[in-house]
C-alpha cells in the first residue's frame, strides 16, 4: 500500500480542555512524513460535561445499562472533534478528499484490567459513524474493545507506533519510550522483533487532581510545588509496596487506579513532591521488569513539560532521560500520531495489539471502520 495522509485524534484522561490533532503520512508500517499538529480547545461546557461523565462512569462501573449522560457526552464530543478536524484540514490548505482516514480514539471514561478468571472491560465514548458522516471520510474508532474481549488489557496501544519511531532511530534495547499522560506507559523494542509495553503506574492524573482539590489550578505548573516540597521517604516506600508495581506485564491501569489520596494530609508542596516521586519511582520499577534494562528513555506526553518529573526521573528511575524533541520527535503530538498510524493499520487489516503489549493470545486486528 502506498502511504496515505491520516489524521489522529486524542483527548486524554487528564481533561486538559484540548483535542490533539496530528497529520501523518504512513502506510501503517513506516512513517513517510510528519504533517501538521495542533491543540484545538473544546470549551468549558464540554469539559464540564466530560468531568461529570467520568464521575458517573466510576459509579456505573460497567453495570448493564449505560448512564444517559454517555449518549449526550458522546454526541457532543464527536461533533466537537469532527468540527475541529474540518477546521484543521482547511487551515492546512487541504480538503477532506486529501485525507485517507481519521483515527478517532474517543474519550476513555472507564478501564478495568482483566483479572484471573475475569476478562477486563473498557469504555471509550466516540461515534465513528457520526464522524464519518460529518466529515465524508473513513473513520477508524473503538480501538480497544476487541482486544479486551479477547482477554487482553486493551492498553497500551501505542507500542507498535513507538516501535516504528524507535526503528527510525535505529535504536536497540538500550533505549525505551516513556509516555507520561494521565497514566505512564513504557515501550521497549529489542532492535529486532520483540516489542514489550505496559503501564508503569500513574503520571499526571494524581498530581493534577491533588493540586486541583486544593484550588491551586489544574496542574503543578512548571513543577513548582513539587520542587519546593520535601518527599516523605517513609511514606513513599510504603506506597511503592503496591502489588501492581511488582506484577508481571502485560498490565494496564485506569486513570483512577492510583489517586491523589496517596498524598492525603500533606501540604501542597510536599504532596506534589510525594506524588511526583511515586510516579518516577514506579517508572524505575517498571524498567526493572524488562528483559534488558534500558540505559535511556525518550519521554513524550505532557508530563515531560513538568521539570520536577524530569528532574526526579534520573534520580528515582535510575535512567538517562531525553525529551522527545531531542531526537526530532514531537512530544505533544505522539499520542495523536499514534492513532493516525493505527487507523491505517485498521484500514489494512494489520494487527494493532500483541501478546507482549496487551496480553492477547496472538497478534490481533482491532478497531471498527465507518464511512
Amino acid at each position: 500500500m502506498q502511504p496515505i495522509w491520516a489524521i489522529g485524534l486524542m483527548t486524554g484522561t487528564v481533561l486538559d480542555g484540548n483535542i490533539d490533532i496530528a497529520l501523518l503520512r504512513t502506510d501503517g508500517e513506516t512513517i513517510s512524513e510528519f504533517g501538521a499538529y495542533t491543540l484545538a480547545p473544546y470549551g468549558a461546557d464540554l469539559r464540564a460535561l466530560l468531568v461529570e461523565t467520568l464521575d458517573t462512569a466510576r459509579k456505573w462501573n460497567f453495570a448493564a445499562e449505560d448512564p444517559a449522560i454517555f449518549a449526550r457526552a458522546e454526541k457532543a464530543l464527536t461533533e466537537a472533534q469532527s468540527n475541529a478536524v474540518r477546521d484543521f484540514v482547511i487551515a492546512q490548505g487541504l480538503s477532506m478528499a486529501d485525507i485517507g482516514i481519521v483515527g478517532f480514539h474517543g474519550q476513555s471514561v472507564l478501564h478495568r484490567a482483566p483479572q484471573p478468571g475475569r476478562i477486563g472491560a473498557t469504555r471509550q465514548l466516540g461515534d465513528g459513524a457520526l464522524m464519518a458522516d460529518m466529515l465524508g471520510t473513513k473513520v477508524a474508532y473503538d480501538f480497544r474493545s476487541a482486544d479486551v474481549a479477547a482477554g487482553g488489557q486493551g492498553a497500551p496501544l501505542s507500542a507498535i507506533y513507538h516501535a516504528a519511531l524507535l526503528r527510525g532511530l535505529k535504536a536497540d534495547g538500550d533505549t525505551a519510550v516513556l509516555n507520561l499522560g494521565g497514566v505512564a506507559n513504557v515501550t521497549w523494542w529489542d532492535g529486532e522483533d520483540l516489542v514489550i509495553a505496559f503501564d508503569t503506574g500513574p503520571a499526571n492524573a494524581p498530581i493534577n487532581d491533588f493540586v486541583g482539590a486544593l484550588g491551586l489550578g489544574d496542574m503543578d505548573r512548571d513543577g513548582k510545588l513539587a520542587l519546593a516540597g520535601t518527599v516523605d521517604e517513609a511514606r513513599l516506600a510504603k506506597l511503592l509496596e503496591h502489588l501492581y508495581l511488582r506484577a508481571a506485564y502485560p498490565k494496564s491501569l485506569d486513570r483512577f487506579d492510583f489517586t491523589a489520596d496517596m498524598a492525603k494530609g500533606e501540604s501542597a508542596e510536599n504532596g506534589a513532591a510525594l506524588l511526583t516521586a511515586f510516579t518516577t519511582s514506579a517508572v524505575g520499577k517498571g524498567l526493572d521488569l524488562l528483559p534488558r534494562r534500558p540505559k535511556r528513555i525518550i519521554v513524550c506526553g505532557g508530563g515531560r513539560r513538568n521539570p520536577a518529573i524530569m528532574a526526579m526521573l534520573p534520580q528515582r528511575a535510575g535512567v538517562e532521560v531525553i525529551p522527545a524533541e531531542t531526537v526530532g520527535w514531537r512530544g505533544d503530538a505522539i499520542e495523536a500520531e499514534c492513532f493516525a498510524f493505527l487507523a491505517v493499520r485498521v484500514l489494512r487489516g494489520l494487527p494493532i495489539s500483541f501478546p507482549t503489549t496487551t496480553g492477547v493470545p496472538a497478534p490481533m486486528t482491532g478497531g471498527r471502520l465507518a464511512g
